[in-house]
């Protein structure tokens, strides 16, 4: 039996990585593929990612999301259960989804509301959001533009192992 390949998104502090770790966890050999990590990887001449991406920033972007569905791909072929946690919004999802079809990805979005998302920056080290990038643009550009493909998650009032555990039900 082949293991199960996780796609997890939403806004930036919707709980990507916690739930994606978390969920990593329950299964006996699984990888964690953080989106962030290969953004991370350019050390000079990153782009400005922000609401709007400028013709460079579009192309790293795509560089990063390629990068890590090829490394979802070679876990996954190593027989590893794979959870890929990464801002996907719009047809950056169905691409993604596109280049792992043969893994047959479970995907999850998470949608917590605009002020949750706000306080959970607000409480986190790094932040993402400013007064010229609040959290409500993010959430509704991923409600407006992403497909409805998966299971969405109003995860605003849910501990994490609740999450983990509607991802896990039988669908």
């Amino acid at each position: 039996m082949t293991e199960p390949v996780f796609i997890i998104t939403g806004a930036m502090a919707a709980g990507k990585s916690t739930i994606a770790k978390a969920l990593a966890q329950r299964f006996n050999r699984a990888a964690y593929v953080e989106g962030d990590a290969f953004l991370r990887m350019i050390v000079r001449g990153e782009a400005v990612m922000g609401p709007v991406l400028d013709a460079d920033a579009r192309a790293q972007l795509s560089l990063r999301q390629q990068a890590a569905t090829d490394s979802v791909r070679r876990f996954a072929e190593a027989g590893f259960a794979v959870v890929y946690e990464d801002i996907l919004i719009g047809d950056d999802l169905r691409s993604a989804v596109d280049r792992l079809s043969d893994f047959e990805p479970r995907v999850v979005v998470l949608t917590p509301s605009a002020d949750v998302l706000a306080q959970r920056d607000r409480d986190r080290p790094k932040t993402g959001y400013s007064d010229n990038f609040s959290p409500s643009v993010l959430a509704e550009a991923l409600v407006r533009e992403t497909p409805r493909i998966g299971l969405w998650l109003d995860s605003s009032e849910m501990s994490v192992e609740q999450v983990i555990d509607a991802i896990l039900a039988p669908q």
